[in-house]
């Protein structure tokens, strides 16, 4: 033997690992503490089957935190394909909260040093995909040329700071046109 080979994941496990990730984010935003048992009921899968993706709720957590992340940041250029580039900065900044809101919701969980790593590898991806919305909504003249990433993202953070439900919507996309406005 030449070396040592790394053997290939089967598909089904790669199936299996999509499925638990795709209801964990859904799971635990309808309710933080959900348990891991349910969480594979949801996906389909046996709890063993879970507990080999993920060893720890955790494992599960940082794992849903860093998929949506992506998720989060690869929508950029389909938004801009799809909408004027300030209605896709404003849809992706109420998509960020959502997301943020249910990440703020697994409290302690995300308060380890793991996970506090994982947020700050996220960052930079973040603010990248702010400044290309920014760059967008800078060439269509809808936002003054200049404006920081950083910056706008921690403007935008009372979006995840409004209640849960229609009245925090409401108010999130009123307080949203409020910082937009800011942006001109």
């Amino acid at each position: 033997m030449t070396g040592h080979r790394t053997p290939a994941t089967r598909a089904d496990a790669v199936l299996n690992r999509e499925r638990i990730l795709g209801v964990a984010y859904a799971a635990f935003a309808e309710d933080p503490r959900v348990s891991l048992n349910a969480v594979a009921r949801l996906a389909g899968v046996g709890a063993g089957t879970l507990y080999r993706h993920f060893p720890t709720r955790e494992d599960l957590i940082l794992a849903v935190y860093r998929q949506e992340v992506q998720s989060l940041v690869a929508a950029v250029p389909g938004m801009l394909d799809e909408h004027p580039p300030l209605e896709a900065l404003r849809g992706w900044f109420l998509r960020l909260a959502d997301f943020v809101r249910v990440k703020h919701g697994l409290g302690d969980a995300l308060r380890t040093a793991a996970a506090q790593q994982a947020v700050g590898e996220t960052y930079e991806p973040v603010t990248g995909a702010v400044g290309v919305l920014l760059r967008a909504c800078q060439d269509a003249g809808d936002v003054r040329p200049g404006l920081e990433p950083a910056d706008v993202l921690l403007l935008m953070g009372f979006l995840w700071s409004t209640a849960p439900g229609d009245t925090g919507d409401r108010q999130a996309r009123r307080v949203l046109d409020l910082a937009v406005r800011g942006l001109r």
